[in-house]
């Protein structure tokens, strides 16, 4: 583990879980987007990668949750993949780079970037890099795979990097954030942990330490309050928000 303090900015809003969205108002969506930076909120986004290695901001791995379409999100190429409706409406997934221009540094954003056991994602990472290397405004990457925060540790330094931990959520990934080996690999700069796990004492003690503790997804005003007196800034959606 380094020594390097995360930014200030990173624990002092709350993140709308996959942007402010809603009837109408599909998750991952720019309007989701514009609808928490008129909120003040700071936005919380997944990336998928398109078959033509375009980094996209969307959720899952396959299109049949959110579009009338069908089969893994990574077979189609970027632009195939933006003329697919989200949920009947007039929006669709969107290149990371065209979503950040929408954005403008407006509000800080959180991006995980979606593994698996396997996948190759030392290629979305690259990718992710580039972008934001072009990209001013406040931005953080993260993901479950400790391979995210590993390969920009090594590879783009620059970048504030978190892991995503949880026990409760079935992903291939169930308590590999409180591993110590974990920790060394991803190096992460905060840790942004399932809110049903916050009180295992791995968090308490990240904490302790003096690193900024997040936690998701949070639902309810009630569930805020509580997660606040264990974490740092929430990532949010739906009631919790207001």
């Amino acid at each position: 583990m380094g020594d390097r303090c995360a930014p200030e900015w990173l624990a002092s809003i709350t993140y709308a879980h996959r942007g402010l969205h809603g009837p109408g108002v599909p998750e991952n969506s720019l309007a989701a987007a514009e609808a928490a930076i008129a909120r003040g909120l700071g936005i919380e986004c997944d990336i998928q990668r398109s078959r033509d290695d375009h980094p996209m901001v969307f959720h899952d791995w396959g299109l049949e949750r959110l579009t009338e379409s069908s089969g893994p999100t990574e077979y189609l190429v970027a632009d195939a993949l933006e003329e697919l409706p989200l949920l009947g409406t007039d929006q669709t997934p969107i290149r990371l780079e065209r979503w950040l221009d929408v954005v403008d540094a407006r509000v800080p954003v959180l991006i995980e970037i979606k593994s698996q056991p396997g996948y190759d994602i030392e290629w979305t990472c690259l990718y992710v890099s580039r972008i934001l290397a072009e990209y001013s405004g406040r931005h953080a990457v993260m993901g479950f795979d400790p391979r995210v925060g590993e390969w920009f540790a090594t590879n783009a330094p620059q970048v504030c990097r978190g892991l995503v931990g949880t026990d409760s959520y079935p992903n291939g990934f169930e308590g590999m954030w409180r591993k110590p080996k974990v920790l060394r690999q991803a190096d992460p700069d905060f840790l942004a942990v399932d809110r049903r796990d916050l009180g295992r004492r791995e968090a308490a003690e990240w904490r302790a330490q003096g690193h900024p503790l997040l936690t998701w997804t949070i639902r309810t005003q009630d569930e805020a309050e509580k997660a606040l007196t264990l974490a740092d800034a929430v990532i949010a959606e739906g009631e919790a928000l207001g």
